[in-house]
Formats: structure tokens, C-alpha cells, sequence
């Protein structure tokens, strides 16, 4: 399927931040543009900061001025939806709500001709719901692009319920030739991006609704160890908690109230109190020139053991007994573990740092110290460590400085199942294969939308793939069994890849 000619019309409906930048997206791939926006002399205005929108790519070399030119020919604001009836495609921006999208597709059905694809942005309401009222659903897709669209390639291209595969295969070939990079996916609540990446959040507010550590320590863990751009708290805030908010109770209602997807209270009281991130001055963090910037916590400097023992293997963390003996701290291998099993490094006085694996260190019923999952335990700059409470202070300090000396700064956290980035992490891989079981995208989609569309350092397929189903099914398993709410209840994809890795193995 061919994408839309280039000179033919595209129509932006809604002038906020999304329809501007798809406007921009449009006009620089060679499309006239029309907007329309309900609130009178709003699409003038957009059009006005377009303009300048384009001087600024000229001024930085992004394009030329006689490019600019023609694309400043080609914008034009509507002042009336009839406007847009010779429009080739029509992309709807305006406020996420049910009724008033209905009402608007309704009203363009009359207007435009037969052969106008019409698509929504939305990025958590129902495409079939959306256009569930209209007479000839089929032309109807989503089109969900990220903010802000003319920087970020990735494209949600999502087929309702009633969606022809003509109509999604040309508006993903337009999305290609506007220079996106378009994935194909079902209507389901979040799609692919918005759905898989729930726990990054969510996990995050679990540990800090459970004071196990606090939102610039958790911000940090989850970079300095977990490979990820920026912290989940950082990050809403730059989304504005409102808006993670409310995709988050939608996508949990849309599931019927699955406790997998459940709402933080914690931030709802955020919400609640007016602190919406950057753009209120104030989230989780402050705002501001003169504002302060909360450190996470970080242990003082601690003498490193002069030897250690490891004991079996450590699987995901079979690095570190490599960079430990390139800090010249003396390793000891013993292969006295229980075969299949976790090993770990033990410390002088017989304390065991085991891997975070989803139980709490107490329960081990011994000195036992967990540390935190990385992506590269070689590149990671921080480790969390979350002791038992039977654990000696002498201890726990020979393990802060044992990772002190692998050049990692290490923050000491209460004892929590799963730590943060291993409980993260293995909810991300299950949630990523239960969608792919589910048909919501290809595998290889889904990776590619998580890496482009909330930058993680590898696509949750691809990380599951490197520590193994088996670790991923144990940590939930643990998990499930600390908090018995089906919140942490592995998926039955997860549970057939682990089995049938095992039999792979066998």
C-alpha cells in the first residue's frame, strides 16, 4: 500500500503541543496543512508559532529557507470543518475525551470524501470506541505519536476493531515517508508503549509507598544501575503527574481493575494537591531557578574485604566476580551450591550477597545482603544493597566497600522483595511477553516501540532473552508469593517460554 502523495491535503484537528508537531511533521514532509481548532483564533495562533517554528530549523540547519518558504505556502489555518473537506487524511489532537472525539469523527464523516483516512492520537482511549459512530468505520485508525512528534520517530499505527487493513497498511506507509518509524499494533488499553511500560512507574511508587527508599534514590538506581534515560520520577514529572496519571487509571479500568495495573495513591495525592511536575513548579522535585535538587542517598566511603568467596553461579550477575578481582580483592570459587540454583559472594564473617531474586533477605532466615540487578554491572556507576535485619554493621559495611571498589557508588535501601531495578525489570519482560502472546504487536515491534518510544536500554524482549525466562518466572514467583495480590502472577507466556527453555536445555 502506498503512502499519501505528497500534495495531497492533511487536516490537524486540535492546535494544543500534539497537533502542532503533527502539523509540523506533515508540513515538512511536503504536505499543504489545514487547522482547525474549535476555540476561535486558536488555529491562527498555531499557525503563527509554526512559522516560527520553521525559522528556528532554518537557523540550526535543518532546513533551507527556500524549503521553509514553500512549507509557509502550505499552512493554512480553518476557520470552519467544512474547510477540510478536500482532505486526504485528517488527524485528530483535541482533548482526551470520549464524547467529544465521537462527535467530532461524526461531524467529519459528512464533510470529507470517501477516500479520507481518519485517524486519532489518542493515547489511551479505544479506537473502536472512538469510531464506534461512525457509518463507514473502516477508514478509521489511531495514529499515536510522542511527544513532541517532529523529534521522536516512533508511531503507533493501531487497527480497531473495525479498521480495514488497507487503511492501516497506507497510514503506516505515510508515517514511513513522513520519516516515523510506524509499528503496527492492536486496540488494546495503552497499545504497545503505554501498556508495557506501566511497571516503570508503578514499581517505583510501590517501593516508595513502602519507604523502602525515596524518589531521588529510586530516580538514580534505576539510571545509574538499570541503564534507563531517566528515572520514573523524573520523568513523570516531566510529563506532568496529571497526565501518567490519568493513562494509568484508564489503561487500569479499560483491564476491568487487573491489580497488575493498579494506581498509585500516592500519586493521586500528588495530583491531587496541585504538584503536576515541571510545569506546576513542583512534583516530586522542586522547579526553579533557585530550587533545590534532592541527592540520592549515597553511602560514605567503606573499606573493601581483601578477599571473598563465590560460591556456584550467579547468572545474571557472572560478572562481577571478574571486575572484583580487577580491583585486586582476592577471589575464591567454590562450587559447593546447589546445581540450577543462585550462588553468591561471601564476605568474611560467612554473610551471603545474593542477586535480588523477588524475596525479601530476612527471609532467608541468615546474614544475608541483596544487591540490585544492572544492565552492565562493568558500566554501572550505583548499586542498591538491602540487608537483612540480622545482618552485622561490620558487615554491611565490607559489602558497600566491596562495590565501592568496583568504582560504584552504592545506596543502602530498607529490605524490599526484588529491590528496584530486578522487580522492574521482570514485570517489563513479562508484561512484554503476555502482549506478544496476545497479538498486540510482533515481538519485534514491541522491542523497537520501547526502545523509540520511552528510550529504555533494550527492548524487554530482548532483556528477557539475556538474563532468561527461568530468572524472570522465579523473581514473580517470589514476588507473588511476598505480595499475594495476582499483582506480581507471572503470565502464561512467561510460564511456556521458561518450560520451554528448560526442555530446550534438557
Amino acid at each position: 500500500m502506498t503512502a499519501i502523495e505528497p500534495g495531497r491535503v492533511v487536516a490537524v484537528v486540535g492546535t494544543g503541543t500534539m497537533g502542532q508537531g503533527i502539523a509540523q511533521v506533515a508540513l515538512v514532509a511536503g504536505h499543504p496543512v489545514r487547522l482547525y481548532d474549535a476555540v476561535p483564533g486558536r488555529a491562527e495562533q498555531a499557525a503563527t508559532t509554526l512559522a516560527g517554528r520553521l525559522d528556528r530549523l532554518v537557523e540550526k540547519g535543518r532546513l533551507d529557507a527556500v524549503a521553509r518558504d514553500a512549507a509557509r505556502a502550505r499552512l493554512h489555518p480553518a476557520r470552519d470543518l467544512a474547510e477540510l473537506a478536500d482532505a486526504a487524511l485528517v488527524v485528530e489532537a483535541v482533548l482526551e475525551e470520549l464524547s467529544v472525539k465521537r462527535e467530532l469523527f461524526a461531524a467529519l464523516e459528512d464533510i470529507v470524501a470517501d477516500d479520507c483516512l481518519l485517524a486519532t492520537n489518542t493515547s489511551s482511549l479505544s479506537v473502536t470506541a472512538v469510531a464506534g459512530a461512525l457509518r463507514h468505520p473502516g477508514r478509521f485508525v489511531g495514529l499515536h505519536f510522542f511527544n513532541p512528534a517532529p523529534l521522536l520517530p516512533l508511531v503507533e499505527v493501531v487497527s480497531g476493531f473495525a479498521t480495514d487493513e488497507t487503511a492501516a497498511e497506507r497510514a503506516h506507509a505515510t508515517a514511513l515517508a513522513w520519516g516515523k518509524t510506524p509499528v503496527r499494533c492492536a486496540d488494546t488499553p495503552g497499545f504497545v508503549v503505554n501498556r508495557i511500560a506501566r511497571p516503570f512507574y508503578a514499581e517505583a511508587l510501590r517501593v516508595y509507598e513502602e519507604r523502602a527508599a525515596d524518589p531521588a534514590t529510586i530516580d538514580a538506581v534505576l539510571r545509574e544501575c538499570g541503564g534507563f534515560r531517566m528515572g520514573p520520577f523524573e520523568l513523570t514529572d516531566l510529563i506532568g503527574q496529571d497526565v501518567n496519571e490519568a493513562v494509568t487509571r484508564s489503561v487500569w479500568e479499560s483491564f476491568f481493575q487487573d491489580p497488575k495495573f493498579t494506581p498509585s495513591l500516592a500519586q493521586r495525592r500528588l495530583v491531587e494537591s496541585g504538584r503536576l511536575g515541571r510545569k506546576s513548579g513542583r512534583g516530586w522535585y522542586a522547579y526553579g531557578e533557585d530550587a533545590p535538587r534532592d541527592a540520592a542517598h549515597t553511602a560514605g566511603p567503606e573499606k573493601a574485604p581483601a578477599s571473598v568467596i563465590v560460591r556456584g553461579e550467579l547468572f545474571a550477575a557472572d560478572a562481577l566476580p571478574g571486575l572484583i578481582e580487577e580491583a585486586g580483592i582476592a577471589v575464591s570459587r567454590e562450587d559447593d551450591a546447589v546445581p540450577g540454583y543462585p550462588g553468591w559472594i561471601e564476605l568474611s564473617d560467612g554473610t551471603r550477597l545474593f542477586l535480588a531474586d523477588g524475596s525479601a533477605a530476612d527471609d532467608a532466615g541468615m546474614p544475608v545482603i541483596h544487591f540490585d540487578l544492572a544492565l552492565d554491572y562493568r558500566e554501572a556507576t550505583r548499586i542498591a544493597l538491602a540487608p537483612a535485619a540480622r545482618v552485622a554493621e561490620a558487615a554491611l559495611k565490607e559489602a558497600i566497600g566491596l562495590f565501592q571498589a568496583l568504582g560504584k557508588d552504592v545506596s543502602v535501601i530498607a529490605d524490599l522483595p526484588g529491590l528496584i531495578v530486578a522487580r522492574t525489570v521482570a514485570m517489563l519482560v513479562d508484561f512484554a511477553l503476555d502482549a506478544a502472546a496476545r497479538q498486540v504487536a510482533a515481538p519485534a515491534d514491541i522491542d523497537l516501540a520501547m526502545r523509540l518510544g520511552v528510550n529504555y536500554p533494550r527492548g524487554p524482549l530482548d532483556w528477557g532473552d539475556r538474563l532468561g525466562a527461568r530468572w524472570a518466572l522465579d523473581t514473580l514467583e517470589a514476588l507473588h508469593e511476598e505480595y499475594p495480590t495476582g499483582r506480581y502472577a507471572p503470565s502464561q507466556a512467561l510460564r511456556r517460554l521458561a518450560a520451554a527453555q528448560e526442555d530446550d536445555a534438557s
